[in-house]
């Protein structure tokens, strides 16, 4: 079985990719990352994740962007968005004060890395830009570019990044994680938790609970 790097955060979109890839018949190396968040919730439910799902091998390491990039989720005295509409999520323009500035090529450089170690030629990653915030970082054109950037980067290249949930709703990614066995229950997707519970209130919380109602699937999430 070919091996694959998948990234986890212990989200929706990163679960359901760790399941696809576990369905595409890959040994799965699950790669979650410290970056400097406020939340430790969300590291617990990786590790949960990663059990559940089989992944051969789960390393959670540390890089603390918080020192450099400015972010609701990395800096006290931000404050997350709340109650915004649908409409304001994602609105064209809109990046919001939760976008962490170069998470995501951060993530996936270390993901390369082990890949290269492990002789891995497949990466793994949950982005998502329909029912997404505005992230830069989620596009098509980006992931583009970093599977562009992984061929000069390495020592031999060949490496391919899937992003096989990019252009899927919310719905969309739930009804496919609900078919491949993801139990969403053990997942955690809240930008601003209140102990183990969800807020309720933030884009994230938004986004999933619009996708388990047009997915017609009950929401586990327990929200304060």
């Amino acid at each position: 079985m070919p091996s694959a790097v998948v990234l986890l955060s212990g989200g929706l979109d990163s679960s359901t990719a760790l399941a696809v890839a576990r369905d595409a018949g890959f040994t799965c190396y699950a790669l979650t990352v410290r970056y400097g968040q406020l939340h430790e919730v969300e590291l617990a439910a990786a590790r949960r994740v990663a059990t559940a799902l089989g992944a051969a091998d789960h390393r959670v390491v540390e890089v603390d962007l918080s020192q450099l990039a400015s972010s609701a989720l990395t800096t006290k005295g931000i404050a997350v968005p709340k109650d915004r509409s649908l409409a304001e999520n994602g609105a064209p323009g809109d990046v919001p004060s939760t976008y962490v500035p170069a998470r995501n090529t951060l993530l996936l450089s270390l993901a390369l890395a082990w890949a290269e170690t492990l002789g891995a030629k497949d990466l793994f990653v949950g982005v998502n830009v329909l029912d997404a915030s505005g992230y830069p970082d989620c596009r098509p054109e980006f992931v583009r570019a970093f599977e562009a950037l992984a061929q000069v980067a390495t020592r031999s290249g060949g490496f391919t990044v899937h992003a096989p949930l990019i252009e899927l709703t919310k719905a969309g990614i739930i009804a496919l994680g609900t078919r491949l066995g993801v139990d969403y229950a053990i997942t955690h997707s809240c930008y601003d938790p209140i102990g183990d519970a969800a807020c309720g209130r933030c884009d994230a919380c938004a986004l999933r609970k619009k996708g388990f109602a047009e997915a017609g699937v009950p929401d586990p999430t327990r929200y304060a």
